[in-house]
C-alpha cells in the first residue's frame, strides 16, 4: 500500500509565530474538512522503566496554557503520567495529509476545571466514569453492565451526578510542537516549534 501526497507545501513564512495560533488554524481547517473526530489524538506515555504505551484520547480544551484531556487517574496512562510526566500527543489527520506532534509534560488540571467539564458530559458518560475503573480487570461484560445499571438507578436522568474523585483532567504543556505536511516523493514538510525562553524557535526537519 502506498499513498501519494500532493498537498500544498508548508513554508516558514506562512507559520504563525506562536504554535498555539498555528494549531488553532490547522485544527479549524481539519474540523471544517469533514474529518471524523479531528480532536482524536494518540497519547503516548512511558512507565518508570521507559516502557511505552499508547492509546487514543480526545482533546477537550486547548489554549496558550496547553492541551487538555480527561481520564481516570487510576488508569494505566494516569499511573504512568504520575510516575513520568513526559508525554507525546499525535493528531493523525490523514485525510488532509497532515499531522501535529506535541512533546511536553502533563499535570492534573484544577478540580474546579474538572468539575466544570464533567457537568457538560452526557448523563450516560457521567455514569460510565463511575462504573468503569479504567484499566483494571473486570469479571465480565455483564458485571460492567450491572455496575452501570446500579448507577443509573441511583442517579436517574434528572439527578446531578457528582464528578468521581478518581477522574479528572490532564494538561499537556508543550516543549516542542511539530507540524507535518505530506508532499510528493516523500519529501514532506516538517516544521517544529521549540520552546526557547519566553518564546519559540522554529526549525525545519528532514522528512
Amino acid at each position: 500500500m502506498r499513498a501519494r501526497y500532493r498537498e500544498a507545501g508548508l513554508e516558514e513564512k506562512d507559520l504563525a509565530a506562536d504554535p498555539f495560533v498555528q494549531f488553532d488554524e490547522w485544527f479549524t481547517q481539519a474540523a471544517g474538512s469533514g474529518l471524523h473526530e479531528p480532536n482524536a489524538m494518540v497519547l503516548s506515555t512511558a512507565d518508570p522503566q521507559g516502557r511505552p504505551s499508547s492509546r487514543t484520547v480526545l482533546l477537550k480544551q486547548y489554549d496558550e496554557r496547553g492541551f487538555v484531556f480527561f481520564t481516570n487517574y487510576g488508569s494505566r496512562k494516569g499511573r504512568e503520567i504520575e510516575a513520568n510526566p513526559h508525554v507525546s500527543l499525535l493528531f493523525p489527520w490523514h485525510g488532509v495529509a497532515r499531522q501535529v506532534i506535541i512533546s511536553g509534560t502533563a499535570s492534573r488540571t484544577g478540580r474546579d476545571e474538572t468539575v466544570a467539564y464533567f457537568r457538560t458530559r452526557p448523563h450516560g458518560s457521567q455514569l460510565g466514569a463511575w462504573a468503569s475503573e479504567q484499566s483494571s480487570k473486570v469479571a465480565s461484560r455483564a458485571e460492567l453492565d450491572r455496575l452501570y445499571a446500579d448507577l443509573a438507578e441511583r442517579y436517574p436522568e434528572e439527578e446531578d451526578v457528582p464528578a468521581p474523585p478518581q477522574w479528572g483532567g490532564y494538561r499537556v504543556v508543550p516543549e516542542t510542537v511539530e507540524f507535518w505536511q505530506g508532499r510528493e516523493n516523500r519529501l514532506h514538510d516538517r516544521l517544529r516549534y521549540v520552546r526557547e525562553g519566553a518564546g519559540w524557535a522554529i526549525e525545519r526537519l528532514c522528512p
